[in-house]
């Protein structure tokens, strides 16, 4: 049987406010989120002392360019864990990606879908034609039986549209383990400026306690501004904190998860996270004054999604007998690689603070400071979809 290459790229380049709140009714951009992130608590299991970035949308746009391809079981399975409607939810992806991809996001985010197939492969036109529809999916062929050529094209190509971030994403080897294909790619560019700018002259070096109980010094950025801020709880009743930072245009946020209690490990809080729990901070969360020191970091992450896919009930389409991608091509088609790679970095990039800003920092008070200093958590989420783009788990900036 033949197979299918899988491999979803995202990059992030990064540094993040909202109002409103979504209706109780999960939207498609969170439940695609809800998948990723169930996937991304599936590989920090086993990598609890180190970094990780991961993109939830970038995965969830993987799997619903498949999709059409898809049927019968192969198909159940990926509606089930999107929790998707059964007769594919075309109209509401469409508008997703039209909402994440519109002008007043277009210097903060950028994706792009692309489809490499071997030459003379015969794709189902309905099939071509949809994925250019709901993700303005490229298709683009390619001679497989040059691995070599055929890796260094989808890296070009990779390269270029992460602005350079991720300059490689497969390798040759991936290629040539059987007669690829298709080799679906994915690929999300992040580049967020602060609404309110960390000023460079306050980055200091101070004490970060790493999740291996070392202790680093690592270049910490402070401001004293006005933040989204608030304490929530976990199921088993650990409390956490919540820091909103947003991005210039207000449509994006980064949202900072810290365990309260120093002994309280950030493992023990990430289970609990959803996009519902994310929702569900919005009305925990106050405006306050405080002093912020957060680390710069930069981290970057390949991650293997074959097993997480597996542990979450999407078997069939990596199983040679079981796979059915018959809306895809007259060809019997089985995933072989599902893969993502993913970078962060936070810096003090931003635009200036606002005038209203400025002001309520003249009023007179001793604002308390938050400092970010041991493991944490952070979500990139656009805020009028509910959609996380990116999310991660820093032990060591």
């Amino acid at each position: 049987m033949k197979h299918l290459s899988l491999l979803c790229l995202c990059a992030l380049v990064t540094l993040y406010s909202h109002k409103g709140v979504l209706s109780q009714t999960p939207s498609y951009g969170e439940r695609g989120s809800d998948f990723g992130i169930q996937v991304f608590q599936q590989v920090v299991r086993s990598k609890p002392l180190e970094n990780v970035v991961f993109s939830p949308h970038g995965v969830a746009s993987i799997l619903g360019m498949l999709l059409p391809g898809a049927h019968g079981e192969t198909r159940k399975q990926v509606l089930n864990a999107l929790r998707y409607k059964k007769n594919g939810p075309y109209k509401m992806l469409r508008k997703l990606h039209k909402t994440l991809t519109a002008k007043s996001n277009q210097d903060l985010v950028l994706i792009a879908n692309a489809m490499f197939s071997q030459k003379g492969f015969p794709m189902e036109e309905a099939f071509v034609t949809t994925n250019k529809a709901n993700f303005q999916c490229e298709s683009r062929s390619l001679d497989f039986n040059n691995p070599q050529g055929a890796a260094d094209e989808i890296n070009a190509w990779v390269n270029n549209k992460t602005k350079g971030h991720i300059p490689s994403l497969i390798k040759a080897n991936m290629l040539d383990s059987g007669p690829t294909l298709l080799v679906t790619v994915n690929s999300i560019y992040f580049k967020g400026l602060w609404k309110s700018r960390f000023q460079p002259e306050n980055t200091k070096m101070r004490p970060f306690n790493g999740g291996n109980g070392n202790v680093y010094k690592v270049p910490t950025m402070s401001q004293l501004s006005v933040f989204n801020i608030g304490m929530a709880t976990t199921p088993q009743g650990l409390k956490y904190k919540v820091i909103e930072l947003p991005y210039h245009g207000n449509t994006i946020s980064m949202l900072i998860v810290l365990p309260t209690d120093e002994d309280t490990p950030l493992s023990s809080v990430i289970p609990h996270i959803s996009t519902a729990t994310v929702q569900s901070w919005t009305k925990l969360m106050h405006m306050r004054k405080i002093r912020l020191l957060i680390p710069k970091f930069t981290a970057d992450a390949e991650i293997d999604l074959k097993t997480s896919f597996e542990a979450l009930g999407i078997t069939d389409m990596f199983n040679k007998g079981k796979a059915d991608f018959r809306h895809l091509c007259g060809q019997p088609l089985y995933v072989s690689k599902a893969l993502q790679k993913a970078k962060i970095v936070v810096n003090e990039d931003g635009t200036k603070a606002a005038a209203a800003t400025t002001a309520i920092l003249l009023a007179r008070s001793s604002p308390p400071w938050v400092s970010v200093d041991r493991p944490f958590l952070f979500l990139v989420r656009h805020n009028p979809t509910g959609t996380v783009l990116f999310m991660g788990q820093i032990n060591q900036p």
